[in-house]
């Protein structure tokens, strides 16, 4: 089953995420800020991100970024997940996210999203 860790620092869009991407049928890990997330990427091994851009302690972009310097995780899809929309889009690829998922996240638009990047 594939593995895949959450990033976002709001409980509630937190819960809810991760009970739409578990129907999907993948597994899930969470972190509620950035430095979590780099954290649990060097003990856990997902199999993609979704990395809130906006959050407190660490920033998406920051934490992307040291994900992409950790040794062998420069081909781990992390997918941007923000409020910001398309305005962040070239900021967040420059960080090292592979793609950008706008919220409120339509999960009708996020499945596909995760099929692409979870092909195997």
């Amino acid at each position: 089953m594939k593995k895949i860790l959450i990033v976002e620092d709001y409980a509630d869009a937190r819960s809810f995420m991760k009970f739409v991407v578990e129907m999907y049928g993948y597994e899930v890990i969470e972190a509620a800020n950035g430095q979590e997330a780099v954290e649990t990427v060097k003990h856990e091994l997902p199999d993609l991100i979704l990395m809130d851009l906006a959050m407190p302690v660490m920033d998406g972009f920051t934490a992307t970024r040291i994900i992409r310097e950790s040794n062998g995780k420069d081909q781990m899809p992390i997918i941007a997940v923000t409020a910001f929309g398309s305005s962040c889009y070239k900021q967040a690829i420059e960080a090292g996210c592979n793609d950008l998922v706008d919220k409120p996240v339509d999960f009708e638009k996020l499945k596909p999203v995760l099929t692409r990047y979870l092909v195997n």
